[in-house]
């Protein structure tokens, strides 16, 4: 069986968030028809599921993340595809331990440069920052697993499992 790449993935995820965000169909209905050609490869597909299900979820807490994020703007002015782009890896940061935050906004800002506007790569980076800013300060950013110590104390304590996650 062919490994599907995380950004493959990702793309896909975004599609069925928009499918829900635009229909309002159920979760259940939209990853059966929008994640059908991940069904092949197992990993990939219950990845994809598990994020979009999260994302939607918890969207209301990730909203107001956003919303902390972007005071000058109201969040049904962000496009939309911005917006479901932000909840995603707002989404990773917070309940995807195993994910590293840099790889979580980095895939964050190519697709919003792929799907989105000229312009929103940049603005879903700087959300972001500011998102990553405030969980590391707050000790709501727990990361665990391989490749995610950065080198500082924190991170070690984290990469050892001593330092636990407030977020959930």
């Amino acid at each position: 069986m062919r490994k599907v790449r995380r950004r493959v993935v990702r793309e896909k995820v975004v599609q069925a968030l928009y499918a829900h965000e635009i229909s309002g169909d159920p979760v259940d209905h939209v990853v059966r028809y929008n994640l059908a050609d991940l069904e092949k490869n197992k990993d990939a597909h219950e990845f994809a599921r598990k994020l979009v299900a999260t994302t939607v979820e918890h969207h209301a807490v990730i909203d107001g993340i956003i919303k902390g994020k972007v005071t000058n703007w109201d969040i049904s002015r962000i496009a939309v595809l911005d917006k479901l782009i932000l909840r995603m890896a707002i989404c990773e940061l917070l309940y995807f331990k195993e994910i590293p935050a840099k790889v979580s906004m980095d895939e964050a800002i190519e697709l919003a440069k792929l799907f989105s506007t000229e312009r929103s790569g940049q603005f879903v980076n700087g959300v972001l920052d500011a998102v990553l800013e405030d969980l590391k300060a707050s000790g709501g950013l727990a990361k665990e697993g391989r490749g995610l110590w950065d080198g500082s104390d924190a991170s070690r304590e984290h990469e050892s499992g001593q330092a636990k996650d407030s977020a959930g």
